[in-house]
Order: structure tokens, then sequence, then C-alpha cells
């Protein structure tokens, strides 16, 4: 066997810890391993790399992808579907292990149900958002990130007697927001699913100020619509960006937004942290590297045993397969019970 090996999407810590377990499984069975070099655009333009044994020592405990990453989606592309086929028997490739979120493996999806394409995937998104599985690789190192962030900001909230706002990812969930803000201690935390009005969110403060209590951290989603008691319903964001062939809006700056509705509205001097990236960089946490490992494992299993268009998923502390149409049906949303445990801590 001949396999493929690419990254798709935003990178986040666990991606090389998910390409060394594919490779280190596929060289013990006797197979070679070629990286696809950014996403499915490596596909669509055919560039590979081998993964040999040299090329994936070290990189358990590295950030980012050593195989690079992209947004393309060679549905947007012309003659893009047919260059991925084309390129993918050229290389003499007999599967492909595609690692990535929603548009990653929508992409791998719909080539398999349209082309009988050999793929598996492995679910990566530090969102948390993909169904069918109980939690992707990446989202316990950026709620580390953010829970450490939040711990930090405490001080200097406290010392100044400011509201903190601290922006976090989180696209069309709040996973991350509601995890970090319950590990940290966040007095509001502002999601999409469950949209906490301005007006609300400003008396809770203003209650725990009253109660003596004359800082607080208010943590948002970066995909949070600004929510006002009059219905109106305000996302900040721009045009999505030239390299983002999914169509997603650029989000960023509900933070300094909310910031300023706050100070405006309670006299509270207010302050904005955005972690931005930050989240997305750096060492993964032992967690995610065990759970990358064992879905690399998985992708390896499944491909051995011809099971395509599946996607290794985590049930329980169970690690099984899904197909991949099922994971990409709809995302995962943070349920109002989660988000009960979170407003138990408001104010």
């Amino acid at each position: 066997m001949r396999i493929g090996v690419l990254t798709g999407g935003g990178d986040c810590p666990g991606l090389n810890a998910v390409i060394r377990a594919v490779a280190r499984l596929s060289h013990d069975l006797g197979w070679d391993v070629v990286g696809v070099r950014a996403g499915w655009r490596g596909l669509v333009e055919g560039r590979f790399a081998p993964l040999g044994p040299r090329e994936i020592s070290g990189i358990l405990p590295r950030g980012g992808t050593i195989i690079g990453t992209s947004r393309t989606n060679p549905y947007k592309l012309d003659d893009g579907v047919s260059s991925v086929l084309r390129n993918f028997e050229q290389e003499g490739l007999d599967a492909l292990v595609a690692i990535g979120g929603e548009d990653t493996l929508g992409v791998a999806a719909q080539l398999h149900a349209e082309h009988d394409f050999p793929v598996v995937g492995v679910p990566k998104t530090i969102d948390n958002d993909l169904s069918a599985t109980d939690y992707t690789f990446g989202f316990d190192t950026a709620v580390a990130i953010c829970t450490e962030a939040i711990d930090r900001l405490h001080t200097t909230a406290e010392s100044h007697n400011r509201v903190m706002v601290v922006e976090v990812m989180g696209r069309h969930t709040g996973w991350i927001a509601v995890m970090s803000g319950i590990a940290g201690g966040a007095d509001v935390i502002l999601i999409p699913e469950q949209p906490l009005t301005v007006e609300e969110a400003c008396e809770e403060i203003v209650a725990r100020h009253e109660s003596g209590k004359l800082f607080s951290i208010v943590v948002v989603s970066e995909g949070y619509e600004l929510t006002y008691r009059s219905g109106e319903r305000k996302l900040v964001a721009g045009d999505a960006r030239a390299s983002d062939q999914f169509g997603h809006v650029q989000l960023g700056g509900v933070g300094e937004t909310l910031a300023r509705e706050i100070e405006d509205r309670t006299g509270f001097e207010t302050r904005v942290t955005v972690l931005g990236h930050v989240q997305r960089g750096g060492t993964p946490t032992a967690r995610d590297r065990v759970l990358a490992t064992r879905y690399g494992l998985k992708a390896v299993k499944l491909i051995q045993a011809g099971s395509f268009g599946r996607m290794a998923a985590l049930q329980g502390d169970e690690i099984v397969d899904v197909s991949l149409e099922e994971a990409t049906a709809e995302l995962k949303v943070v349920p109002e019970d989660w988000y009960d445990v979170a407003k138990v801590f408001f104010g």
C-alpha cells in the first residue's frame, strides 16, 4: 500500500501526532507514506513529500503541521476535482487520510460519495464542533491556553478594579468559551448558541460590583452575535478572505465592541484581550497527544480493513468509526444544560 496524508483548514496542536501515528503503523505494515502539501491544494497541484522514519522523528510534541495546510476547496476551482483524482492516481496512492474539520472532511465525504474515493477521516478542530465524536483533538490544548490567560487576567483585573473582556475562538459554537470560562471562573460567558443579551450581561456585572466584587471577567466567543432586548442582533465580521474557499466571513472584533458597550452602560473601566491564533499554536497537551495518536492508528486500521468513507471518532473512551457523511451533517453545538452549568457562576 501507498497512502497519502493531508491536513486541511486551520492548524492546531496535535496534527503532527496524527501524522506520526499514521506513518509509524503504516511503516510497520510495510506501507509507504506520502505527505500531501498544503491540504487539498496539494492534491490539486500535485505537491507531495515523503514521510519516512526520519521525517516523522521528533514531531510528537510539535505544534502546527509539518506538511502544511490551507483552506482550499477543490470543488470551487476549475478542474479542481479532476486534478485531485488525476494526481492521486499518478502518485500511485491507494488511500488517503484526511485530517481536518467540517470543511476538509466535507470535501472528503463528497469525493467518496461521488467518485468512491478511498479516503478516511480524522477529526481536527479546536472548536470541538464536529458531530459524531465526543471530542476533537486540538480542543483540549486551546481550552488550556484560554484558561491560563483567564487566570492571568484575574490578577490584573482585581488590581485595577476593571472589567476584562476575553475574546476566544468559536465561529459557530461556544465550546472553547464555555469550557475555559468555567475552568477560569469567568463571571459572564457569551456564546453563539445561547445568546445572553448585552443588557443582561451588564446587569450581571453591576450586581457583582454592588455585592462588593469590584472586578469582572467576561469571556466571549468570536462568533457571538451582539444581542439586545429589542431583538436586534449584530455579528461583528468582515468579508471572507480570498484564501478561504469555503466562504467563511472573517470574524474578530466582537470583544472590542462588547467592551465599549459594557463601559458605556455601566461606567466601569473595561479592557479587552483577544487571544486569537495563540489558541492554535504551540505544544499540544498530553490529552491531545494521546487522542491524536489513537485517531491516527484507527485511520490506518480503517484503510487496512478497506473501510473507506469513514472517520475515526471518540465515543465515551472508545475509538470507533462513523461515516464521513454523519460526521459532517451538522455542527455539534453547546447544549442548554452545559450553558446552565456556566450560568450558576455568573455575577
